[in-house]
């Protein structure tokens, strides 16, 4: 598997588990959601995958502009 893959043009991170059952993906991927992350879940040789992105929302300086 891909350590990484673009949907819709934005790069996302392969979370690194191998799911043999959909719902234990979905699981996975509505955690991922619920935490803030862009996340997306595929079908490939009979398994399941989910890969995930977090935009930064807020950036924090630190010293002296």
């Amino acid at each position: 598997m891909d350590i990484s893959r673009k949907f819709d043009g934005s790069k996302f991170m392969w979370d690194g588990a191998e799911y043999k059952e959909e719902t234990e993906a979905r699981g996975a991927l509505e955690s991922y959601l619920s935490n803030g992350f862009d996340a997306k879940k595929i079908e490939e040789g009979g398994a399941f995958y989910v890969f995930t992105r977090k935009v930064a929302t807020e950036v924090k300086v630190e010293g002296k502009a």
